[in-house]
């Protein structure tokens, strides 16, 4: 056991990322069976959607799993008490402030990990009271720190700072990754774009088979005036950078992302318009399989390095 695995209670140190609209109860509930942490992700969810995929969760599985909570959503009041209401044990809250419910959530006797992409925003966390950090590097899909830090440079600037238990994200999804997280401080890892390419992943089937597809170099990090993402490429984004040739105003670059263009994307499959949120790591990811087929790679992988670099 490591503290990961005793914080949660759980077989691996492996973490499912809470992705909007690519994490419901099926993705969940199945890494939480084959020994990691399954995270709802409740960002792309209303509340009662969110009350029924963790009603579905527990039916799923008796393992431990969580909810992923953006602290930028709305309804967080309604959210937080749904959480509180059904039980749930473990919550990573990102995109905000941690002291705002922090506290509120360890009363209740939930188990807080808090996202961040820097060693100061990691210390803010430390100082809310979290229980763990997950430190995410810029290579990471979906939305990231402006700091553009590494993950392999964010994760031992980070331990050198910090005592609680430290989750690597960002360009992860093998055990030769995971090893070397670890190697540089942290506990564990915590993987998004591996899980998004999985049977049980709530994303589009035209979406998986994109990022399968994807090679290096085809996700960009963009929309840093609003909040940075990064995409694969596709029209949206041709047409996004069309408009950067102009300096647009916020305004205006809100005004051509509008409203749902990730559900678009990644849930109803509109590889055209959509917004297509993915890590760089998608460029070595070729295969959708089931999520207990990719732990157990996952973990042959971790052990095979682990004998194999032994180098003196």
């Amino acid at each position: 056991m490591n503290r990961i695995t005793q914080l949660f209670n759980i077989n691996y140190p492996i973490i499912q990322g809470g992705m909007i609209w690519n994490s419901g109860y099926k993705l969940s509930s199945a890494v939480s069976n084959a020994g990691g942490l399954g995270l709802i992700g409740a960002g792309s969810m209303y509340p009662d959607v969110l009350r029924t995929h963790i009603q579905k969760c527990k039916q799923a599985t008796d393992r431990p799993f969580g909810v992923n909570v953006p602290l930028l959503y709305p309804n967080i009041e309604e959210i937080m008490q749904i959480i509180v209401e059904e039980g749930v044990k473990i919550v990573f809250t990102s995109a905000g402030n941690p002291k705002t419910w922090t506290a509120f959530l360890k009363e209740h006797g939930i188990t807080v990990v808090h996202v961040v992409s820097s060693t100061k925003f990691a210390l803010k966390a430390q100082e809310a009271g979290v229980d763990a950090i997950v430190a995410e590097g810029f290579e990471a899909g979906g939305h990231n720190g402006r700091e553009e830090t590494t993950t392999f440079t964010l994760i031992p600037m980070v331990r050198a700072q910090l005592s609680l238990p430290l989750i690597a994200a960002g360009g992860i999804a093998t055990g030769r990754g995971m090893l070397a997280a670890m190697i540089l401080g942290a506990d564990g890892v915590q993987m998004g774009s591996r899980f998004v390419a999985s049977v049980e992943s709530s994303a589009h089937d035209a979406f998986k088979q994109t990022v399968i597809n994807a090679q290096e170099g085809d996700t960009v990090l963009t929309l840093k005036e609003l909040a940075p993402v990064r995409l694969l490429k596709n029209k949206f984004y041709a047409d996004l950078q069309a408009l950067y040739k102009q300096c647009p105003s916020e305004e205006e670059l809100k005004a051509l992302l509008g409203r749902a263009r990730a559900k678009r994307g990644m849930f109803e499959g509109d590889l055209v318009e959509g917004e297509l949120e993915i890590g760089q790591i998608a460029g070595l990811l070729n295969e959708i399989k089931p999520v207990a087929e990719i732990i157990d790679e996952i973990i042959r992988d971790f052990k095979a390095a682990q004998q194999e670099r032994i180098l003196f």
